[in-house]
């Protein structure tokens, strides 16, 4: 009798344990499911400009061949170096090409083997000009058939993909002028952007999907009057908000009058003359945004504005090396990015920087070229210079890109990328 009840106290025990075990495992699931549903429903206005969610722009490619795809491992491996780094929205492009379906396959399977992974998408649709980059004159008044299936794809894959793609942007630098060899006018660009709201007010893209633009701050009405036409009116009214690029390193070539050391600081040191130079570079960018938001508010429209692209580049033997502008090293790009982190943290702006990692298919017959060195982390998987305080705390550890540990570059002696550090030119006034 004994032994009886003995058993029906195990018995009962062993129950009470197994319910119990169930409810709370069905407790963390539901946690669980919280935090992934949580997650899934933030809006662009949760993310874009706010504290912890800095912005990337990112391409994965490694080879100078750009038929070479990343695999999904290769971009699995960025996407945890940049979440290291506290990024978790990043901009890419390339909808016809399998690298931006990759992309966000990595994203998600990095979510589901781990749930609190966090990274977002600003997804781009290249748009084109008819007759853009072939052996016939480009018709700048009219759009190439293609633009159709890339925003098709676009579509597919935001559908696809509705916890990570966030942003959709029509056109890459597809307005401004001097992209003589595709640019389209603002009227193409608005067709697709009513498209592609049409289709949010439908129901057939989430409702929360931001669309916007993303372009040179010029097209945006920061520039020449010539950029101001009623189809841009249009835009600016139509998106959800203003994707504007910045690029000082480029105007030190092209429009040098905020670079080079002034009368006045010709006897400062070399140090001091560089710091100052890139103040003003800072200064420079703010200048074309505050010039997009004063064309905006003109048409009494008042809209979020965030910076789609801006870089650094730490290599040129063109425009921007020591035969030109002398814009280009590790230490510059540095200082750039800190002044540009700064500035948009603390005005809640988000900051595609450009970009997290070097490609050298930009420019492949020309390894010098600036356009293949604007990554923070170059293609030997050594951070660059303003990154080292990172590698030094330890942000990086366990991580790796393309089997090698990330490192510093110059082995993390300072004075020897010191010695490739070159003062801007004297300032010429007019």
């Amino acid at each position: 009798m004994k032994n009886i009840k003995n058993n029906i106290l195990s018995i009962a025990c062993l129950l009470f344990l197994a319910i119990m075990f169930s409810c709370k495992n069905n407790m963390n699931k539901e946690n669980q499911s919280a935090t992934v549903k949580e997650e899934s429903s933030l809006s662009p206005k949760d993310i874009l400009g706010k504290p912890g969610y800095l912005a990337m722009s990112y391409g994965g490619y490694r080879h100078v061949d750009h038929d070479i795809e990343p695999t999904l491992d290769e971009l699995k491996e960025d996407m945890k170096i940049l979440a290291a780094m506290g990024v978790k929205i990043i901009r890419t492009y390339k909808v016809h090409l399998p690298h931006a379906g990759n992309v966000l396959q990595a994203i998600s399977e990095l979510k589901k083997e781990d749930p609190a992974f966090e990274m977002y998408v600003m997804l781009g649709v290249w748009i084109d000009c008819k007759y853009a980059w072939t052996d016939q004159e480009p018709d700048h008044d009219q759009e190439s058939e293609r633009n159709a299936a890339e925003i098709d794809e676009a579509v597919r894959l935001a559908k696809t993909y509705p916890d990570i793609v966030k942003v959709m942007a029509v056109g890459n630098e597809a307005m401004v002028k001097w992209a003589t060899s595709y640019f389209v006018q603002p009227g193409v660009i608005l067709k697709w952007v009513n498209h592609l709201q049409g289709l949010k007010a439908s129901g057939e893209l989430p409702n929360d999907l931001w669309i916007t633009s993303s372009d040179n701050f010029a097209s945006w009405g920061g520039g020449d009057a010539e950029y101001h036409v009623e189809d841009l009116n249009k835009l600016i009214e139509a998106v959800d908000y203003l994707s504007i690029h910045t690029y000082p390193m480029h105007d030190t070539h092209y429009n040098p009058d905020f670079w080079g050391v002034r009368e006045a600081e010709k006897e400062l040191s070399d140090l001091e003359k560089i710091d100052a130079a890139m103040l003003r570079a800072k200064e420079y960018a703010m200048g074309q945004y505050k010039s997009v938001k004063s064309y905006m508010e003109s048409l009494g429209i008042d809209k979020p504005i965030h910076i789609g692209e801006t870089g650094w580049a730490t290599v040129s033997n063109g425009h921007y090396g020591p035969e030109g502008s002398r814009a280009t090293d590790e230490y510059k790009e540095a200082i750039f990015y800190s002044h540009m982190r700064e500035w948009t943290n603390a005005e809640g702006i988000a900051c595609f920087y450009f970009e997290g990692f070097d490609e050298q298919w930009k420019d492949a017959g020309n390894p010098l070229g600036s356009e293949n060195h604007f990554g923070l982390i170059n293609l030997k998987s050594q951070a660059k210079f303003a990154l080292w305080d990172m590698v030094d705390k330890g942000t990086f550890d366990g991580l790796s890109r393309d089997g090698k540990p990330i490192t510093k570059t110059y082995d993390g002696d300072k004075e020897a990328l010191m010695k490739e550090v070159i003062v801007p030119p004297y300032h010429k006034s007019e």
